[in-house]
């Protein structure tokens, strides 16, 4: 890495929301609108930002020199801070191996990266590339043997947590791609193509790479071509989970297992009554039910239901180290972030997940300090004003 033009870019952009704007510049209004788009009038996504923005922290000083130590232990795993990378699917076309880049930046930073189901790259591709830091996500396969088959190659890839989603009984609408010309299969249109050509660094990298596809089911379906994988995923994967079938999983997979995507407090209930090892409360992005609470908002109770029997995870809503101190605040033992990292890797390539990374160790470290606290453990003893 090109230590003095990673430095520049640092100063270029301190900031995500500096990388988002960035990136919308960078890529395709198609593929744009995929990353950013949530569902219906999107007041769930509106609704993430400013409750999130809306919890305060009441800072206590006088304490003497501190130094933020932002290092952690979940399921028995060192991470070198609270926090990592959500699942995102088709993560490659935001920009062209996407998910390695990502995968690399997890090994460097020693953070959590989670590969989705419906990603571009293959568990036997990113686990290499992610040594001891990869979680792989689940969308429910319908049949058993696809579901014990899949894991089995997540297994041998080396990742160590499965995250099983939840909050995907059926896709959502997300009118706004629609709008934007996406469809599954991707259609090659007049717009596409002019897109294409206005984005030529993406284009470029993206016909190097190959088109993005769905690589890790592309092996199950009748033949590779797109409509051929599409049509096998619509058919054999998601819309079947359940407290019964997350059981089977979790008899069939040996280390942790996280369910993702709860918000009502009964349903954290069953879920440790099913055996998993940890809870992600998630809406997922707003971006399947236009209806749901904020998910910080949906936090406190689910914190409180839990009783810390196991432990709570969360993302919706996340774009700075503040808004991890603040999840972290209210309860939670560990972050995720997903379109961040994706803002990153559109803007600057092969060094926007460090980019992202270091911009948020660097948030959540000063105002770790400025709230008063130097380790994690002193966050149990902040005041929510």
């Amino acid at each position: 890495m090109n230590e003095a033009r990673f430095k520049r870019l640092l100063q270029r952009y301190p900031m995500v929301a500096d990388l988002r704007q960035r990136a919308r510049a960078k890529i395709p209004h198609v593929a744009w609108e995929y990353l950013e788009t949530g569902t219906g009038d999107e007041r769930g996504v509106t609704r993430n930002l400013e409750q999130m923005a809306e919890v305060t922290l009441l800072p206590r000083f006088m304490k003497g020199e501190l130094k933020a130590n932002l290092a952690t232990t979940l399921f028995g795993q060192s991470y070198s801070a609270p926090f990592g990378m959500a699942p995102v699917g088709l993560s490659g076309l935001m920009w062209p191996r996407a998910e390695c880049i990502l995968a690399r930046t997890a090994a460097r930073y020693r953070l959590p990266y989670t590969l989705s189901t419906v990603a571009t790259q293959t568990p036997e591709t990113i686990g290499p590339l992610v040594g001891d830091m990869g979680w792989f996500q689940l969308y429910p396969p319908r049949a058993g043997e696809l579901r014990r088959e899949i894991l089995r190659r997540v297994r041998d890839s080396g990742f160590t947590t499965l995250v099983v989603t939840a909050d995907v009984p059926v896709g959502s609408r997300r009118e706004r791609t629609v709008r934007a010309g996406l469809t599954m299969p991707p259609t090659i249109s007049a717009r596409f193509i002019w897109e294409a050509l206005c984005h030529p660094e993406w284009t470029l990298r993206t016909l190097a790479a190959g088109l993005p596809t769905l690589r890790t089911l592309t092996p199950y379906a009748p033949t590779k071509d797109w409509k051929d994988v599409t049509q096998f995923v619509g058919q054999h994967v998601g819309g079947t989970l359940s407290w019964d079938y997350l059981k089977e999983a979790r008899q069939e997979w040996t280390g942790p297992l996280v369910l993702k995507g709860l918000m009502h407090p009964a349903d954290a209930e069953l879920a440790i009554e099913a055996g998993v090892d940890g809870i992600q409360v998630s809406n997922h992005g707003a971006r399947q039910f236009d209806g749901t609470p904020s998910a910080i908002e949906a936090l406190p109770a689910m914190v409180r239901q839990v009783r810390g029997r196991v432990p709570i995870l969360f993302d919706s809503g996340v774009r700075t180290g503040l808004d991890i101190l603040r999840a972290l605040a209210l309860g939670a033992d560990f972050v995720f972030l997903g379109r961040a990292f994706l803002y990153g890797v559109a803007a600057c390539g092969e060094q926007g997940g460090d980019l992202v990374a270091e911009i948020l160790l660097a948030d959540l470290a000063a105002n770790l300090v400025n709230l008063g606290g130097a380790t994690l453990a002193d966050i149990e003893k902040l005041v929510i004003a």
